[in-house]
């Protein structure tokens, strides 16, 4: 099975309003043997709050579910033992490295990690770009 990574929301948003990025590049090799998303029910019920507001991504609210769907089936899903609360500057952003935490990814993928930074160093987590995640991985962009 290929390594857990959790996805920053940030990261879903641009890779679904974008085609020409690094985000939508990793959101394609979603189920392939690079990575499987790490998934906790509070992180997917965050990404469908996020990307079903009205206007933030270009799809109606029934292929952001079925985007969802897929994410849920290709992900390592895994309940929350230990909440980490407060880890992160940004209390939205202590989902992120809970699913992190509770799935075994190593990495964190993020467009903005200033906010999770002390937490993900307390956790020992690496917070990584879209871009640096392709090499990484070895996923083609």
């Amino acid at each position: 099975m290929p390594p857990p990574v959790v996805l920053d929301t940030n990261v879903l948003v641009a890779g679904l309003r974008s085609s020409a990025g690094a985000s939508y590049a990793l959101l394609r090799a979603v189920g392939g043997p690079y990575f499987a998303p790490g998934l906790t029910t509070a992180l997917v019920l965050e990404y469908e709050d996020v990307l079903k507001r009205p206007g933030l991504v270009p799809l109606p609210a029934e292929d952001v579910d079925a985007f969802l769907d897929n994410l849920c089936r290709e992900g390592v899903r895994r309940p929350v033992r230990f909440r980490l609360r407060p880890a992160a500057a940004d209390p939205g952003d202590d989902l992120i490295l809970e699913a992190a935490v509770a799935t075994g990814s190593r990495l964190v993928v993020t467009l903005n990690p200033r906010d999770m930074r002390d937490g993900a160093e307390r956790y020992g987590l690496e917070l990584i770009s879209p871009g640096a995640a392709l090499a990484r991985l070895g996923v083609p962009g």
